[in-house]
């Protein structure tokens, strides 16, 4: 086991792997489904079976399939905060997909009731941070983390700040700010504008899967193996896709469509 490339051996399934799960010290054997869905007609656009258990390396290559499905030049995509990744979103947005999703909350301060990132305002103009006492947080150098250019921004008046103990625990509070933020900044924009965008999303995607399941059953798939899970997968999605079709054309226009 050590010595496979995950550090996982199914003995059931050898392609099936490991997914998380929102619960404790949980988890199921088996695969990811990721599916696009129209926000018009609910129709899948797009699907794809993986062996990894996160999306957040799926969001170019999902949208990128339902442009191409959709034979448009652009797209406007909705995802959930699983799909977050900043080199993902900036690949969506040098390809012509607007992209909204909400960036999960991974720091700590705000659970330990002090100031998160986004209480501190960036002013592109002068290139500092605002911090919710009013000082300026100027730039102080760019390091380089991950493939990632990141600039560093602090202020040296956080020794006598009345508001430290909100902010920091250190000497004072630093601001990392990656060197495309300006295009997670504009998808939180989005996301800010217009809410709702979220509920849509729910309504969207999580339809197709809860009917699929109440199909074939909620737990198992019924074939091994990646490409055979792939194809007992394409079919659901064919019938579910042809049974929408249906609802919404009708039997007779439907099969006029298909003869011409």
């Amino acid at each position: 086991m050590m010595k496979s490339k995950d550090k996982q051996i199914s003995l059931s399934d050898p392609d099936a792997r490991s997914m998380a799960t929102s619960g404790k010290d949980t988890g199921i054997v088996g695969y990811n489904v990721q599916i696009a869905v129209d926000t018009q007609h609910h129709l899948i656009v797009a699907h794809e079976v993986t062996t990894v258990g996160s999306d957040r390396h799926q969001l170019a290559n999902m949208t990128g399939q339902a442009r191409a499905e959709m034979a448009v030049e652009t797209l406007n995509a909705v995802a959930d905060r699983g799909y977050y990744n900043s080199e993902e979103i900036r690949a969506c947005e040098e390809a012509g997909i607007t992209v909204t999703l909400p960036k999960p909350l991974t720091s700590g301060a705000k659970a330990a009731g002090r100031f998160g990132k986004q209480d501190f305002i960036y002013v592109a103009a002068e290139d500092i941070y605002c911090c919710p006492a009013g000082k300026r947080l100027t730039y102080r150098f760019t390091v380089e983390e991950d493939g990632k250019m990141l600039r560093r921004y602090w202020t040296t008046a956080c020794q006598t700040c009345a508001l430290k103990a909100q902010c920091t625990t250190g000497p004072e509070r630093r601001i990392t700010r990656w060197e495309h933020e300006a295009v997670l900044e504009k998808v939180q924009q989005r996301l800010d504008q217009d809410p709702n965008k979220m509920t849509l999303r729910r309504q969207t995607a999580e339809h197709p899967f809860g009917t699929i399941k109440a199909w074939m059953g909620a737990t198992h798939f019924l074939m091994r193996r990646q490409h055979k899970v792939a194809t007992e997968m394409a079919l659901n999605v064919l019938a579910y896709n042809l049974k929408r079709v249906l609802a919404i054309l009708g039997c007779r226009t439907l099969l006029e469509a298909m003869q011409t």
